[in-house]
Parts: C-alpha cells; structure tokens; sequence
C-alpha cells in the first residue's frame, strides 16, 4: 500500500494510481454535504437548474461540522455515515462527480457506478474530527445556508488524511479488512 498526495480537483490519472488500501493526503479545494443537501442538488438537477458548484473533478465530504471554536475556521468535521447519501450518488457520479469521503460501506449500486464512472470513495476516520479539522484551512458556506451544519461549504484542506476504500476497479475494503481477518484468525487458531 502506498501514500498519494493528490490535489484536487481530481484527475483521471490520479484515481488510476489508487488502489484499495492507499493512504492518501489530499490537498486543494472539497465540498461538503449531507442528506438535505443532496436531495436539494438532486432537485436542482430535476429542475435544470445550475448548481452550486461545478461537479467535474469535485470530491464531496459527508460532514456536518460544528461550530468553529474561537481562533479556528470550522469546529469537528468527522465524517458521517456514507450510506445515507447512496440513493442520489449514482446520479452525482454521472454529471463528474469523482470523488467522496465519508465512512462505512457503500451499496452494490454506487460500487457499480464507482466502476462506471472512474472514481473513488475515500474512507476518513470516525471520531477523529479534531484531528481532521487541523487539516482545513477555510471554510466558507456557498449554498443552502438555511440548512445549518448540513449547508454546503467550500472547504480548503491541506493534507487531509483519508484511505481509499472503494477504487475505480470497485475493490473494497470493508469486505477484504474482514476476509483478511478471518483468513489472518484462522491461520493462529491452526498453530
């Protein structure tokens, strides 16, 4: 397993080289959103309506941060749970989406369109938000302010450390960690 420094917006190449299990420190400019604020993209997309953001190359974290305390730009930014966002990713992944970070694992049908579109997911540690602050330079609301922590932001990030858990082959890790385990378990209770 390797360690990539990847600037965003991502490149074809640049997910090419990924594979399951590779740390990565991503650097440049993501985009934040929840479940409301996909669903209000996924309207907007219905209604032929331009969006916030230009999707081509953009990475998507789940992350509803906290306040920022005073002195820092954003307060906790762990990750959420991905599997709440699986319903309108296929669709965001077919207008250039490329990549997202959340955790847990993703349904048999975004994998499909993981593979389909050349992307990643990213994996990013939960209960670390602290840590993952550190690494978020702005942070700045550019669409749904309403929403609260669950508006979009344009975050800046240098060095985010995330790991690649699902790659453009559809190779995933929250299914080999655990036949690994299992292979890795079994092998000690032979000895």
């Amino acid at each position: 397993m390797k360690t990539h420094r990847i600037t965003t917006p991502l490149k074809t190449e640049d997910i090419e080289e990924l594979k399951v299990g590779d740390k990565v420190l991503l650097s440049g400019y993501i985009y934040t959103a929840r479940d409301a604020a996909h669903q209000r993209l996924i309207d907007q997309i219905k209604n032929n309506e331009e969006l916030p953001f230009q999707l081509e190359g953009q990475v998507l974290y789940y992350v509803g941060p906290t306040p920022a305390p005073e002195g820092k730009v954003i307060g906790s930014a762990g990750p959420t749970t991905s599997l709440r966002m699986d319903r309108p990713t296929p669709t965001l992944l077919d207008l250039g989406l490329k990549g997202m970070i959340g955790k847990g694992d993703r349904s048999i049908e975004v994998v499909e369109s993981i593979k389909k579109n050349g992307c990643v997911y990213f994996a990013a540690l939960g209960g670390a938000g602290a840590l993952i602050a550190n690494s978020i330079l702005t942070a700045e609301v550019i669409a749904y302010e309403d929403l609260g922590t669950e508006a979009i932001r344009r975050l800046e990030v240098k060095e985010l450390p995330v790991v690649v858990a699902i790659d453009q082959q559809g190779n995933n890790l929250y299914h080999i960690g655990p036949d690994n385990y299992k292979k890795d378990l079994a092998k000690v209770k032979t000895i």
